[in-house]
């Protein structure tokens, strides 16, 4: 039995792409299989049916058999990308969709050629509102038509299920700061490689994909601003993990004062987060230029001090003297 929860390597964050995508086996073999699309998201009410159409292409100059299998997953880290459960016996310990997912027979697919795989779930009666979210896999089976299948050759489509109702939807934003080669400052000599790290945990029920917009000011003048996440479908966030974001800061020339201002919605209830970070970018040769200039200023202070403490010290002993001159012509 396939230990619980483990993670099965994807060279692309699967939850931020649409398009097709193809695993490379560990052994370097050429791809076999292509999948289409690599995630749906759907809705379904409790006590209903809903298929997902998934088309599986055989990249072979063979007819292959297929199996396909229903896993659940859990987010393996905090870029998005997916850890399958591959453990048959095994459930994700919440949102689990591999329940709801009919189990499906084996399929054989034409050398060069696809097919479409229909995928029913069906959400029972007293299913809570929130989100739900498993994969379905496609392996080549074992020769003999058995149960095996090739684990490094299989390919995989997300689906993600929201149950519509009153689900809890809470982002937390537990940072926000301006780094350069991934240290966060509010100063910095030069402006390359400058961006805005984020970070977001889900403390509710359903998955949740913040988007917004970006903004960079400098001297209370705007430079620059980028949509953040507005594609479909957008990045997620699945209940009980966190996610961070690296977005690139783009026409920060040279020295100044920067703001950016960041206003990011998430929900069906459009919630916002509005949230602003200031930093400075001060060229070493600034600095250096500000150091001789205070050198030099602390320099002239010092002179100015030792000028008029040695013009005073210059004046007392003449008045000192006078003084005794006077008092020796009385008597």
């Amino acid at each position: 039995m396939v230990a619980f929860a483990i993670v099965l390597s994807v060279t692309m964050a699967l939850l931020m792409s649409s398009h097709s995508f193809a695993v490379t086996s560990s052994n370097n073999a050429p791809n076999t299989l292509k999948v289409s699309p690599v995630r749906s998201d759907v809705v379904i009410l409790p006590g209903e049916t809903k298929t997902v159409q998934v088309t599986v292409t055989n990249l072979t100059n063979q007819d292959m058999t297929i199996s396909p299998i229903e896993n659940d997953f859990i987010s393996a880290d905090e870029s998005g990308t997916p850890a399958l459960i591959l453990d048959a016996d095994k459930y994700a310990p919440t949102h689990s969709l591999k329940r709801f997912m009919t189990p499906l027979t084996n399929v054989t697919i034409p050398a060069n050629k696809a097919k479409l795989v229909s995928v029913v779930i069906t959400v029972p009666k007293t299913a809570q509102p929130g989100g739900y979210f498993g994969a379905i896999r496609f392996a080549p089976a074992s020769v003999d038509g058995g149960a095996q299948v090739n684990l490094s050759g299989s390919v995989a489509s997300l689906i993600l299920l929201t149950v519509p109702g009153n689900a809890v939807e809470q982002l937390n934003l537990t940072e926000f700061a301006i780094q350069q080669n991934g240290k966060s400052n509010a100063l910095f000599t030069t402006s390359d490689g400058l961006g805005v790290t984020f970070r977001f945990e889900n403390k509710g029920s359903v998955q949740l994909g913040p988007f917004g917009k970006i903004s960079v000011q400098k001297n209370g003048k705007l430079i620059y601003d980028k949509d953040f996440n507005n594609q479909n479908p957008r990045d997620v966030i699945l209940p009980d993990s966190a996610r961070r974001w690296n977005v690139p800061l783009e026409k920060i020339d040279g020295f100044g004062k920067y703001t950016v201002m960041a206003t990011l919605t998430y929900g069906s209830k459009n919630q916002t987060v509005d949230v602003t970070r200031t930093f400075w970018v001060i060229p070493v040769s600034y600095m250096i230029g500000a150091g001789v200039a205070l050198l030099l200023l602390i320099a002239l202070v010092i002179f100015i001090i030792w000028f008029i403490r040695h013009k005073r010290q210059r004046r007392a002993p003449r008045s000192r003297s006078g003084g005794l001159s006077v008092g020796r012509s009385r008597r």
